[in-house]
């Protein structure tokens, strides 16, 4: 019989499930990630290092029935473990300097899930039976997770090293949302096994002013709008997460769900407008109370500037003598474009005055003289 190479038949590429991940992996690997892949299984200690507490939904693991390990017996609801423990088993043998990311699934049960039905061999399982088994299958979304330790730039005759810091964990978040094309808002958080004072939710949803996009949109700020969602967390890990896993101090993390990003993007229906006009750019400068969150502040801004805004940007902070003890300054850049005109100075000055008069009224902001 001659040997024949079979013919792949055309199709569509990958299952759809397959391709956000699929350009989130490629956005990672050219940001300087490496990509690992861990065993799906942990035991109960993995859950206690990270300092869950006991009513936390990721403790509400499933037991295999014949686990490849005593110690491991469950499956795993967040990824961070698997990649806690190779930035460990790296920094062991001499790598200090780490940027790992994993995509895979976890595994979460259904509430109210039927037990899982044990068909015969006798004839093909019915209907009835194959719902049952669906119904009794765990919910298992793909996660994306970031971990980094060392320096994110080594010293060398260009200059000083920079540490790795809980600001380049959300950057990897950021990285994620564009890949897929959405827009994401930034919140300080408390959730473990994060820092309370370094850890950032990120959230999907909601709409901002602009007739056009770029990468430094104006989605890119926290507003407390009922249509935002939740996606996942980034920031520098608790101390006493990284005395329990022998990791360094200030070891950084951040794991998203990207099945709700993906869903996200797919809602995006229509493509930004891009203007042909030039930009009016605009600084401000704005006093507020040091306890008042730089998010709440700027979605202050986008809500006050109108459509015209095209991205804002926070480039300083400042606290000191000269904005007086329980303040400080945070000054921004607006940018302002209008889709079929030359904006004026007038125009631009106006949605300035009118982003900060609603920053006032919110948050109680006032222009730095």
């Amino acid at each position: 019989l001659p040997s024949i190479l079979p013919t792949v038949p055309s199709g569509a590429g990958a299952p759809s499930p397959l391709r956000p991940g699929a350009r989130v992996a490629r956005a990672l690997a050219g940001a300087g990630y490496v990509e690992i892949q861990a065993y799906p299984f942990v035991g109960e200690s993995a859950f206690d290092a990270l300092g869950l507490p006991d009513a936390d939904d990721r403790r509400r693991a499933l037991r295999l029935a014949n686990p490849l390990s005593d110690e491991e017996p469950l499956l795993r609801t967040t990824l961070l473990p698997g990649l806690l423990t190779a930035a460990r088993r790296n920094l062991g043998r001499g790598t200090t300097d780490l940027a790992l990311f994993e995509i895979g699934r976890v595994f979460q049960p259904r509430m109210g899930a039927p037990a899982m039905p044990h068909p015969g061999v006798d004839g093909p399982p019915t209907a009835d039976v194959l719902a049952t088994m669906d119904a009794a299958l765990p919910d298992q979304p793909f996660h994306v997770a970031i971990v980094l330790t060392g320096h994110t730039e080594r010293l060398g005759y260009w200059g000083v090293g920079r540490d790795a810091g809980w600001a380049d964990a959300i950057e990897a978040a950021r990285t994620v949302a564009r890949a897929l094309g959405v827009e994401v808002a930034v919140r300080a958080a408390d959730y473990a096994p994060w820092h309370p004072g370094r850890c950032a939710e990120i959230l999907v949803g909601g709409s901002v002013g602009g007739s056009t996009g770029d990468g430094d949109s104006a989605g890119d700020v926290a507003s407390a709008g009922a249509s935002q969602q939740v996606v996942g967390y980034a920031g520098e890990l608790h101390p006493r997460v990284c005395a329990a896993l022998d990791l360094p101090p200030r070891t950084c993390a951040m794991e998203l769900t990207l099945r709700t990003l993906a869903d996200a993007a797919a809602s995006l229906e229509t493509a930004p407008t891009l203007s042909s006009f030039p930009v009016a750019t605009q600084d401000v400068a704005v006093v507020v109370a040091t306890e008042v969150a730089a998010a709440d502040v700027e979605a202050a801004l986008v809500a006050g500037a109108g459509p015209l805004l095209e991205s804002l940007r926070l480039f300083d902070v400042y606290t000191g003598d000269q904005v007086g003890e329980g303040r400080k300054s945070l000054a921004y850049a607006l940018r302002f474009r209008a889709p079929d005109r030359t904006l004026t100075a007038d125009e631009a000055r106006a949605a300035r005055d009118a982003a900060v008069a609603v920053a006032a009224e919110r948050v109680g902001a006032a222009l730095r003289s």
